[in-house]
């Protein structure tokens, strides 16, 4: 994961005597960590949770929620029991049991695993494996490789960068890396007669729309699914069909500015910096050569996802349009912890494969997984909000004053209600994963009582999630790439903002189209 800050450099002899006609730096508000956040919103439920009355839903055979059964009860809770559950929160976000007799969550409790410790150890896994990927540098020249060689075709440079980027987002959510991809970016579109925006719009936009409409994004996709208690592969027909348009509505869009741009440099919303205009010529560098070390990464990549797919798509369901379908006998029906095995082998596989070395190959998995540990966090934190509104009994009286407001609405409608509800929901929580964790336990009950599949809500709440990271200024994908690319965030405002109408009415009418035909 990368970031961006500024490049002044301070000298210890700056440090020591500063002039004295130098203002003190201002302190600039800095938006509190997802992890800040989550611990905020845990107080927050934990003393709500003293005014809200407590009560339930009866449930069905799949402990589903069962519509118009909502009763009050006492919570059975004393004072010390609140704060010993405020207490264990994040121990029982992570590996808290829940009891099958009185539904209580507890760290030695008898039942079945209610906290995230499988997600959890999933995002560790993937998080090694990817970086064991870019430790080959294998990714980081396949792409290069393809830029140098539509350099002279700019319009099929752009598209190409975006639809890879898109790929890699929507299947593992390919975002923060693209900062590291500017250095490339930015030289190679003002060689094509571009300016900096194309870039920033080719990376932001690229990655942006594949997160947006991921198909198994395991931060998004998976973390949601799991909290919504459906599989990994559930609805990924509608977000594949989704994935496809709007990848190319953004694809088109960016081209068409960068086409005006060639052909008018004075349309160009960033506008060009002193010898901007004079890279305007296509550099002959020889092209980045691809090893057979890294074919067989890159093949090595395809071929993980492309199984992980397989291995988590509920084929019958898919193929015959019925939920109920019974299972092929070729379905592996895997979950999060076959998922979080996989990826240790494909990373111990892809170290053997590029010959890093036992060493090099076991240091870069603990630093992979290390470097993974605050999305994991997040999670464990966000599950721990969940366990104290369900030791208070107050989840399903939420879930009722909610129900009263979506009650007889249209399937169609509430889909898009379930996108409006979530838009504010990522802005305060920028977190994908922890935002997943702890909106899904409320808002997937919610389709049952719409006769909505639930994947819908899982659909449009990643959809609302992508949608806001698109511009919000408190991702370091949107700040970190502006700055990078040297172009003002308000003038990424100005370009965005046409795209960012369209997407929202694309996503209305797919989610809305979802629940219809579920």
């Amino acid at each position: 994961m990368s970031g961006a800050g500024g490049d002044r450099r301070t000298t210890a002899a700056d440090a020591a005597s500063p002039g004295p006609s130098e203002p003190p730096p201002k302190k600039r508000f800095a938006f509190p960590s997802a992890l800040t956040v989550l611990a905020v919103v845990t107080v927050a439920v934990w003393l709500l949770a003293f005014l809200i009355p407590s009560g339930q839903y009866d449930r069905n055979d799949r402990g589903a929620p069962v519509q118009d059964t909502y009763h009050r009860v006492s919570s059975g809770q004393s004072f010390v029991d609140r704060l010993n559950d405020l207490f264990l929160a994040p121990v029982n976000g992570l590996y808290g049991i829940r009891d099958t007799t009185s539904g209580q969550v507890g760290p030695d409790l008898s039942g079945d695993l209610y906290g995230s410790a499988g997600v959890f150890l999933f995002v560790l896994a993937i998080g090694a494996f990817i970086t064991v990927v870019f430790a080959t540098g294998a990714l980081d020249r396949g792409i290069a490789r393809l830029a140098h060689r539509l350099r002279e075709r700019g319009t099929l440079l752009i598209a190409g960068v975006m639809v890879v980027f898109s790929v890699l987002g929507t299947v593992e959510g390919f975002a923060e890396e693209t900062l590291g991809f500017y250095g490339l970016l930015v030289p190679m579109m003002l060689a094509l007669g571009y300016d900096r925006m194309v870039a920033v719009g080719t990376a932001i936009l690229g990655a942006g729309v594949g997160v947006l409409c991921s198909t198994v994004n395991p931060f998004a996709t998976g973390v949601a699914s799991s909290a919504a208690d459906i599989s990994l592969g559930d609805g990924i027909v509608l977000r594949f069909v989704m994935w496809l348009v709007l990848t190319a509505v953004t694809v088109a869009y960016v081209v068409r500015y960068a086409r005006r741009v060639q052909r008018d440099p004075a349309r160009s919303v960033s506008g060009f910096l002193p010898g901007d205009r004079e890279q305007s010529a296509l550099e002959t560098d020889e092209e980045p050569r691809l090893t057979r070390t890294h074919q067989a990464v890159l093949g090595l990549l395809g071929l993980v996802f492309a199984f992980m797919i397989f291995s988590v798509v509920p084929w019958s369901s898919a193929l015959t349009g019925k939920a109920e379908a019974k299972p092929y006998s070729f379905e592996l029906g895997w979950s999060f912890p076959q998922l979080a095995a996989l990826f240790l082998c494909a990373a111990v596989l892809v170290g053997i494969v590029a010959r890093l070395g036992e060493q090099r190959t076991s240091s870069t998995i603990v630093q992979g997984a290390g470097d993974f540990v605050s999305p994991a966090l997040v999670i464990m934190l966000a599950r721990g909000v969940t366990v104290i509104m369900n030791n208070s009994r107050i989840t399903d009286t939420v879930l009722h004053s909610i129900e009263g407001v979506v009650k007889g609405t249209s399937s169609g409608l509430f889909a898009i209600i379930v996108f409006l509800v979530n838009l504010p929901l990522a802005f305060l929580i920028p977190s994908t994963s922890g935002h997943a964790t702890l909106a899904m336990p409320i808002l997937a009950p919610l389709a049952d009582f719409a006769g909505v599949s639930r994947a819908v809500v899982v659909t449009a709440w990643q959809a609302a999630s992508g949608w806001m990271n698109l511009w919000v200024p408190t991702t370091a994908v949107t700040i970190g790439g502006v700055a990078l690319a040297k172009v003002g965030y308000d003038k990424y405002l100005r370009f965005v903002w046409p795209l960012l109408a369209i997407l929202f009415l694309l996503i209305c009418g797919f989610v809305a189209l979802g629940a219809v035909l579920t």
